[in-house]
């Protein structure tokens, strides 16, 4: 956490958050067993991400180490979808979107969500401001505790996406196929 003054706007736009309910992860057509686990050397679940992970504007913009429990029996592609539910938007911030990654993974490494990635296979689509790869925390000054939810889907099929895709392009290919799924939350604010 970093302390600086107070910023007005952020603290006028405390009770706004687009909220949990607007999360991939709250999508009825993603509902799955959460049959593995999703954690991180960086941070426990609930708790806060370290400054060296902070976003690109203010820091070194460094992908935490994630490391999962074996993948379910039938998973075909991982997807891993982190985003910030806590913008005062009507939808959340997306600060990674990555598929194609191989289910006989059990993690991948300190940066290994940069663009492009060093993993073979792991394709990045569109995340906040535009950008591919990953996008640390950088909420709003004033604006209070934001959560970063880690999500990590194991699906039955591989994504057939072209090299421009997004969110909702994911979501929507990801639908009906998701046969498990982990979540790991991390903190981060801006004082």
């Amino acid at each position: 956490m970093t302390t600086m003054p107070a910023n007005p706007l952020g603290r006028a736009l405390r009770n706004r958050h687009a909220g949990e309910r607007t999360l991939v992860w709250a999508r009825p057509d993603m509902q799955a067993p959460a049959s593995f686990t999703l954690i991180s050397s960086a941070f426990e679940h609930g708790a806060s991400i370290p400054e060296e992970y902070r976003g690109r504007f203010r820091g070194p913009n460094i992908s935490p180490a994630l490391a999962w429990t074996s993948s379910p029996a039938g998973a075909v592609e991982l997807v891993l979808i982190v985003q910030d539910p806590d913008v005062p938007f009507r939808k959340p911030a997306t600060h990674a979107l990555a598929i194609g990654i191989d289910p006989s993974l059990t993690g991948i490494p300190e940066n290994g969500l940069a663009e492009p990635s060093s993993i073979v296979g792991l394709r990045h689509g569109k995340g906040a401001f535009g950008r591919r790869g990953w996008a640390g925390p950088l909420p709003p000054r004033s604006h209070g505790p934001h959560t970063y939810a880690f999500q990590l889907y194991a699906l039955n099929t591989r994504l057939e996406l072209g090299g421009s895709f997004t969110l909702s392009d994911v979501a929507d290919s990801m639908a009906g196929h998701v046969i498990a799924r982990a979540r790991l939350d991390g903190t981060y604010e801006i004082r």
